[in-house]
């Protein structure tokens, strides 16, 4: 019985594995010249591009759709949902840090159709570094991909590596040097 479980997660984990690969596979991030063959739905729609709406020297080279970066992270919980309870903590992270970005794109799709403009406004702002912001949950959302795939791919390629192995050492080599001691010791508790 329990061997027949472990084999239904494994294929289950090999399958999302699979779905994550391809998606992290497409050109999430793109420079902007390799996307002038296709505009992004806010310039289809009549809103100048990023450099012309800042009214600044400052020449937007590098852009982040929105959501294909969210589907890929949301994608990512569903990974860490079959991998079981042992990853709450990091995707009730992920989730939050969905959400807040979520929020200030649906405030005004058009204008936050790209990551980097509600990174340009928290900066405008002077918010990019106070308190939970968009700022932070970016960079801690590609902090917890990073460490994700780390994770997979350590597991992929030895599936009869302990998966608590796998964790600490992907822990280890991505998010360990972000965290600061209390952090790292909520970590060891909670594995």
């Amino acid at each position: 019985m329990k061997r027949r479980r472990d084999a239904e997660i494994s294929s289950e984990i090999r399958s999302a594995i699979q779905e994550l690969s391809a998606a992290s596979e497409r050109d999430v991030v793109k420079p902007t010249a390799e996307r002038d063959s296709v505009k992004p739905a806010a310039e289809r729609e009549g809103v100048k591009p990023a450099a012309e709406r800042c009214g600044d020297d400052l020449q937007t080279t590098l852009q982040i759709p929105i959501k294909p970066f969210l589907s890929l992270c949301n994608l990512l919980i569903q990974v860490l949902d079959k991998i079981g309870p042992t990853m709450a903590v990091l995707r009730q992270d992920i989730h939050q840090n969905i959400q807040r970005l979520e929020t200030v794109h649906d405030s005004d799709p058009l204008r936050y159709w790209d990551v980097v403009e509600i990174l340009k406004k928290e900066v405008s702002e002077g918010k990019a570094k106070k308190g939970p912001t968009c700022s932070k949950a970016f960079v801690w959302l590609t902090r917890s991909l990073d460490f994700s795939v780390t994770s997979l791919k350590l597991l992929v390629e030895d599936f009869e590596r302990d998966m608590e192995q796998a964790v600490e050492e992907s822990y280890n080599n991505t998010l360990k040097p972000w965290h600061g001691w209390i952090s790292s010791a909520a970590y060891k508790l909670s594995n």
